[in-house]
Formats: C-alpha cells, structure tokens, sequence
C-alpha cells in the first residue's frame, strides 16, 4: 500500500513539472503527449518483455549470424506490430557471419579439469576433438616471432604473457553520485595526431600475420588469456571478411586457468589439452542491415530526428546489457511515443545498428548513404573494419550529402541497462542550456547531468564527426564495465527493469521535444582538416 502511494504521489508532482519547460519550445498539445508518455512508460511498459525475447529468445546477435538475422526480422515485425511506419533494414557490405553450435576445452593431463573457455570469433572449426601439449609463447608484435621459430610444431601455442591477477580494490557496482556527475562536465580541448592514427593502422593486421606465422611453424590451434578475472570469457575477433578467416582455431581462456596453465608449464611436463570447437560459418549473405523505423511529422520541410542502438553483440553471453538494455529501451520509446498518437512536426526515426562491435560500421554505412563522405573514393575503398574505424577520423575532405541538413539530432544509447543520468553535449556549449531545460522535469527521476565533454566508442561518434548534432546518454555504470561488458555473464539478469523504465521514458520525452523544438538544435560547422595539435611531439613508433 505505501509503494503504491509513493508511486502515486511521485507521478502526480512530476507530471505538472513537465509542462512548462517544454512547452517554451514546443506546441500546445504536448502537455496531453507527455502525460500519455508517463502512463505508457509505467502503467503499460514492455521494456523487459522486449530486452527478454532478445536476450533469452534470441540470443547473442554476432553481426551476421544466424540470431542476428532472426533479430532483424522479429524488431521489424515488433516495430510494424506497434504502428510505425516506413519499417525497412538497409544493408551494407560486412562478412561472414559466424556462430558457436558447441565447444569444450579440457586440461587432460596432468590431471582432468574442465576450463572455462569460448572459441575466437570467427576462428575456423577443429572437426572434432583436438589433443596437443601447450606452450606458453608470449607474442605481440611481428618482432617477437624469431624467438619462437621451430619450437611451436605440433603445440597448443598460449600467446598471452600471463599476469599474477586482477583482484579488484573496488566494488564492481556503482551509482554516480553528484561528485561523480559534476566531474564529467569539464571542457576536453579536441586533439589531432595523424601519426598515431597512423601507427593504429600499421599494427591492425597483427592478427593475420600471427595466424599466418603460427600455421607456417606448425602449430595446431592457440589460446590467449582473458583480460579480466572472475572466470569471465568474451572471445572478440575481428577477422570476419571474406578472406580473411585464420587457418588455426583461437581459444580465449578464463585467466585463472590460463595461469594454472602457465605455472604447469614452467615447471614442466607441458599439460596437455583438448579442444571441441563446433563453430559454423554463414555465407548466405555477406550483407549487414541497419532497421530503420519512424512517427511520421506532420511538416515534410522539417526534417527528421533520431534514436539509435546498435543490435549486434558478441557470443558470450546473450548481449542482454551490450547493447540488448540499449535497443530495447530504443524500441520501447518507440512504442510509447506511438502508443500516444503523438503527431510531431518533425520525423521521429528510430535506428537499430549492427557491426558496432566490428568498427561501429552500421552507423558509419548510414552516414555515408544518408549525410556525408570522408575523403576520397580511394580512402575508403581497400579498407573494412577496424581498419575504417581508425581511419576514418583521418579522411578529408569532408564532403555533405543533399539529406545533410534533414538529421536535426541523434540521441544513442550504449552503456548498459543503467539509468539515464544525462547528456554528453559533445563540446556544443550551445546546446547545453536546451538540455537543461529538457532534462529539467526529470530531476526526481535522477535525470539532470549536461556534460559539455565528449564520449566515444558508439554510434554517435561518425555522425558527430561529419559535423552532425550526435549525442550519447550519460548512465549509471552498475557493473557494466567491471563484469559485464562483453562477456559471458552479459544476460538478462543483470539488467536493471527500473532503471529501463525510467530510460524510456526520458528518451521519449527528449525526442518529443527535439522533433516539436521552433529551430533545430544548434549544430558545429562542417569539419575541416585541423593542424596538428603537437607539432614538436616525438614518437617511439618504428
């Protein structure tokens, strides 16, 4: 009974605070709007039900996988079911697609042990079971090959130097508290160093000559250590072109036993293991597509606004948190905003990417398709992958498309199921005072933060650096990080329903109020080459 009259009370204070703040900048009708957000948010939400079927339904959604392409049909279906319109995918080249049907890696002697371990993505089957002694071959530059040259026939090759452990000094869960808020609004003067993008690039095919000098040297199969402790395992790979598979399966091993592994081996005999790796590749179609979904505006002239969540995940766990919180949270304030029968001057279009795990290249395909090219032809041409996320802040000039100026805002969502505590304004002081002011009904929700600095690593960032107004959501970290973050305790369990809600709701609300604003939110010139900003710095790259 007291819940249900704190919720009451909670609803009844903060429906009238929405009023006013949007109403300066938005139209007469959004008042009735706003409270259809609020009871459809809370009263009717569907956030978990959506974030359950992508997480224990579906699955891991590796970009062109099997489940990857029963997620791109069953959001499609969700988003035509809840009455959006124009609901299509648009593809772009990517790869293979790849997918664990089972695997099992054992430590034989000197003694039985299962280990906890996943297969590499995209690294090739062992056709059953496969029996080697290991060698511990630390190596991680092409230099480091002649030490190992003619001892690796024959051998499990471990190619992670093993640490002495990763015992945490903090807990793994946390809120931001209002110190933590206020020390992410620091201005962060932007930097160019071309040479270092350059020495990024120069080390991205390290993998393929490792694979190609192991293969040469005889070695049966390799394993690397996992970056965190705690048994987790998370198996990136990145070698998913045509072409491009490795020759030897790639194991990643939870650290622990990695370094039981380790310690066996300097004191000798080698142990010897087994590897089952039943993986199967997919090259039905090398394409991967974006869904793309929208509330038509009432004024073609206007143009479009946009939320966004990348789809994709990796395969150790089910990519309940990264990114399944984000695009269920995306598609929830879809449905609410439909549900509402709201009719927004501008185009409300809803984006669920794939490959960001990969490059971020679902975004980066919508940029170059929809707003505006880097570079020239031949930048772009022999590059893929992580080779064009490294690249492509380097390609001048910077060329807009004719729908340029439609994309008025773009909002992502990509830190787990966390609340939502906020903006990054992405050094755009100009917007930092229409955050506020849209931010502002949600103070008793914890919604408050209007960060000036910049965040990367998501979808944003492309369209931030073509000089389009793109902004990432500032979240509670929970335990993303620390355990969650692409690994194989990513399910559904650690999601956050509360907090989903609450996400949905305030991401409505903002694209309420971007779609319905008199004028576009202020957007940064179109970017032009800028000078070094060290011209005196020295590098140790080769």
């Amino acid at each position: 009974m007291r819940r249900l009259l704190l919720a009451a009370t909670a609803l009844a204070t903060l429906s009238p605070a929405l009023s006013p703040a949007v109403a300066q900048k938005g139209r007469p009708d959004t008042d009735a709007a706003l409270a259809g957000i609020l009871d459809q948010g809370t009263n009717h939400s569907e956030v978990m039900v959506t974030a359950q079927q992508l997480s224990d339904v579906i699955g891991p959604r590796l970009t062109n996988s099997p489940a990857m392409r029963r997620a791109e049909a069953w959001t499609q279906a969700q988003f035509a079911r809840w009455g959006l319109k124009n609901v299509h995918k648009e593809g772009f080249e990517f790869g293979r697609g790849w997918s664990i049907e089972r695997s099992s890696v054992r430590m034989l002697t000197p003694r039985p042990i299962q280990l906890t371990a996943i297969p590499i993505a995209w690294t090739p089957a062992t056709n059953g079971p496969l029996t080697a002694p290991v060698i511990v071959a630390p190596m991680k530059k092409v230099e480091d090959f002649d030490k190992w040259r003619g001892k690796l026939s024959g051998k499990i090759v471990m190619t992670t130097l093993p640490d002495t452990g990763d015992e945490p000094d903090e807990a793994p869960f946390k809120r931001l508290s209002s110190e933590d808020l206020s020390k992410l609004d620091r201005f962060q003067q932007p930097t160019y160093d071309p040479a270092a993008l350059d020495s990024r690039l120069k080390r991205l095919d390290y993998a393929q000559k490792l694979d190609a000098f192991l293969k040469s040297e005889g070695a049966v199969a390799y394993a690397t250590m996992s970056y965190r402790d705690g048994k987790l395992v998370s198996g990136e790979g990145y070698l998913f072109g045509k072409g491009e598979t490795p020759a030897l399966p790639g194991v990643q091993i939870a650290a622990e036993d990695y370094r039981r592994l380790a310690r066996l081996a300097k004191t000798g005999p080698a142990p010897t293991l087994e590897i089952n790796s039943d993986v199967r590749f997919d090259d039905s179609d090398s394409r991967a597509y974006n869904i793309i979904a929208e509330i038509p505006g009432s004024d073609p002239k206007a143009g479009y606004v946009m939320a966004g969540a990348h789809l994709d995940s990796w395969v150790a766990g089910d990519g309940s948190a990264d990114n399944g919180a984000g695009s269920a949270m995306i598609m929830e304030a879809a449905r609410i905003l439909a549900a509402t029968g709201v009719r927004p001057k501008r185009t409300i279009r809803f984006a669920l990417w794939a490959g960001e795990e990969q490059g971020i290249l679902g975004s980066m395909a919508y940029v170059e398709q929809h707003l505006a090219t880097r570079g020239t032809s031949a930048d772009t041409a022999g590059g893929r992958g992580m080779q064009r996320y490294y690249g492509y802040s380097n390609r001048w000039p910077v060329t807009p498309l004719p729908g340029y100026k439609d994309l008025a805002a773009y909002f992502n969502i990509d830190n787990g199921s966390g609340k939502l505590r906020g903006l990054y304004a992405e050094r755009n002081p100009a917007v930092v005072p229409i955050f506020r002011e849209w931010l502002a009904p949600f103070a008793s929700m914890g919604a408050t933060t209007v960060a000036l600095r910049p965040t990367g690593g998501t979808d944003h960032v492309f369209m931030q650096q073509v000089g389009v107004p793109g902004f990432q959501f500032i979240q509670d970290p929970l335990d993303y990080e620390s355990r969650i973050h692409h690994s194989s305790i990513d399910t559904f369990d650690h999601l956050k329903a509360a907090d989903m809600r609450q996400g949905s709701i305030v991401l409505a609300s903002i694209l309420l109020n971007a779609a319905d604003a008199d004028k576009a939110l202020p957007r940064p010139p179109v970017p032009t080459q800028p000078v070094v900003t060290d011209p005196f710095a020295y590098s140790d790259e080769n």
